[in-house]
């Protein structure tokens, strides 16, 4: 029998290495849409708009007064229609996931960035009870006729992701809309469940963020709290959510065991399609922007999308 000699071996060696190597990083290459351009189309380019998005009024405003969200929409290239996120942002929203929206565009898809009632230059005043209305008002918006024609929408084609306190929205939204296709909540604030020391630690956030939040102070915002503790927690939309795709990214922070709850939730309810990711960073997602929005887009690409005529 022929013996191989100490250089075969370690050459072999080598390759070996070399190739294992190889296939784990494509194994780990982040979907095209994180990090490359589609090809242009000249006839229906990526572009984004700035609408205004009519909200309901303050209660002692009449019923058909309407407060004006500034919002971005982030157009897919192509003729479309095409199927639409809504990325609601945190308190106060100092990170807007500019750069997951991108990806998401790249994807194919459209993407809504609205800013709640008194946040960030829209008309009115902030409270989490008009933050809830307002993520159903961003839908009606989607749906209207003429907005689906003008953005290139697939009306019956939307999903909803939030961050923070945007997780929370957009599981309320969704748990009363079964129209809504999938839910994706990262870091998710479960805003009934902050109880002293938490609320402590909100109250503290609440005096530096505040400032930026129209018609508001942190000591409203901790009554609001209080007062409505039981009508502000997501694990209760767990049955509404039992059918449909749900995506729950975890970081280490004050929300994890929350987030966790909630897809123990959804499984307990019998949902299926819950993806529960745990991911080493803070609740920024900091130094985790390619790993979130790769996990993101792997999660879109499940759904099967009506192809465009």
């Amino acid at each position: 029998m022929r013996v191989m000699s100490a250089k075969t071996f370690f050459l072999f060696i080598c390759v070996f290495m070399f190739l294992a190597a190889v296939s784990n990083a494509s194994a780990q290459q982040p979907p095209s849409a994180v990090i490359s351009d589609p090809a242009p189309d000249k006839a229906y380019p990526a572009t984004m708009e700035a609408p205004d998005i009519p909200s309901r009024g303050a209660p002692d405003q009449a019923s058909d007064h309407f407060l004006m969200l500034h919002a971005i929409i982030y157009i897919a290239s192509g003729a479309g229609p095409h199927p639409t996120v809504i990325l609601m942002h945190g308190f106060p929203g100092n990170e807007r996931n500019f750069d997951l929206a991108y990806s998401i565009r790249r994807a194919g898809w459209n993407v809504l960035v609205p800013h709640y009632r008194g946040a960030w230059g829209s008309q009115g005043t902030f409270s989490f009870a008009n933050a809830i209305e307002d993520t159903q008002a961003c839908i009606q918006f989607l749906r209207d006729p003429a907005n689906a024609t003008k953005y290139r929408i697939a009306a019956k084609e939307i999903v909803l992701i939030g961050h923070s306190m945007g997780g929370f929205m957009v599981s309320r939204a969704a748990a009363r809309d079964p129209n809504i296709l999938g839910v994706a909540m990262i870091a998710a604030w479960d805003i009934g469940l902050s109880k002293l020391p938490d609320m402590k630690h909100r109250g503290e956030v609440f005096k530096d963020d505040s400032p930026r939040l129209a018609g508001t102070t942190p000591e409203s915002l901790v009554a609001e709290i209080e007062k409505d503790a039981a009508k502000l927690n997501y694990l209760d939309d767990a049955a509404s959510l039992k059918d449909r795709p749900v995506l729950i990214l975890e970081a280490d922070d004050r929300n994890i065991e929350n987030n966790h709850a909630m897809a123990e939730a959804l499984r307990k309810a019998g949902n299926k399609q819950v993806t529960e990711i745990h991911m080493t960073t803070d609740h920024g997602f900091s130094d985790h922007r390619i790993a979130l929005q790769s996990a993101v887009i792997d999660w879109l690409q499940t759904f099967r999308m009506t192809k465009p005529n």
